[in-house]
């Protein structure tokens, strides 16, 4: 097994796809102990696909639909269509394929930043927490903080808050990091008032797969600098989980948001 860290860098350096005559590009898979793709990963190459495109302006929404379960064994083609280039915006569509089948849908919208009023609205994040709090996530490959414990099954508001920071990485490559951490707790997050099970059951007691995946940024991110993930599902009905979260830095400025969506099916 890899180092995980630089296998994840390694995966959002994308190449040029040989013999595509369109903007498409290609990047590896994770290495991981089960065959799936990892959705973060889809979402981080995605943001880096859409930068690549546009290199003069910052991805400030990205809106993914996940079609079908990824493969690990093959890399995944990135093919960007951009709709429209201006001086201020840009906005193109991506597919996201491994081989003949679509993985993926996203549709990302860039803009150049701009000067003007600043305003926000968000309770404190509070104090950082110490390293006692220190926890570990299979597919997270750095430092992270929490007082509560996804994998308990005691019954808990579905509420979940995350202090999280990177090694240190080139700046380009902040947003890429942070979305890959959005699609990594939310279901967790949504289960916590459910007696008896937890995102550890995910297989077991319970099917989930992840659907459509939305992020805004609304300034420039560090992945390398403290920031808290505080998340928040409001409603599990139908078959389907949702959730959604801010980014918060360490001094309390939002850079971003994010929402979810989920299948989820209990096993009898």
């Amino acid at each position: 097994m890899p180092d995980m860290w630089n296998d994840l860098l390694s995966c959002f350096d994308l190449k040029p796809a040989v013999g595509i005559d369109n903007i498409a590009l290609v990047g590896e898979n994770q290495t991981l102990p089960y065959h799936r793709v990892f959705g973060g990963q889809v979402l981080g190459q995605l943001m880096v696909a859409a930068r690549l495109a546009f290199p003069d302006k910052a991805v400030k929404s990205l809106h993914t639909v996940f079609t079908r379960e990824g493969q690990s064994d093959t890399p995944i083609r990135y093919h960007v269509n951009p709709l429209h280039e201006g001086r201020s915006f840009a906005t193109a569509a991506i597919l996201a394929c491994q081989g003949e089948q679509v993985i993926a849908t996203a549709i990302a919208s860039l803009h150049v930043p701009e000067e003007g009023s600043q305003r926000q609205s968000l309770p404190a994040v509070g104090p950082l927490l110490g390293p006692e709090y220190r926890v570990e996530f299979p597919l997270l490959p750095w430092e992270a903080r929490a007082t509560d414990d996804l994998d308990s099954t005691a019954v808990a508001a579905p509420d979940y808050t995350l202090w999280m920071r990177t090694p240190p990485v080139e700046p380009e490559l902040g947003a890429a990091l942070t979305a890959y951490a959005t699609d990594l707790t939310l279901i967790g997050t949504a289960l916590r008032p459910e007696e008896g099970i937890s995102q550890s059951g995910n297989g077991t007691r319970f099917l989930s797969a992840v659907t459509t995946h939305t992020l805004w940024f609304h300034r420039p991110v560090r992945s390398d600098a403290w920031q808290v993930l505080r998340q928040h599902s409001p409603i599990l009905a139908d078959g389907r989980i949702f959730g959604r979260g801010d980014v918060i830095t360490e001094d309390g400025q939002l850079v971003a948001s994010y929402a979810q969506e989920a299948m989820f099916r209990l096993r009898s």
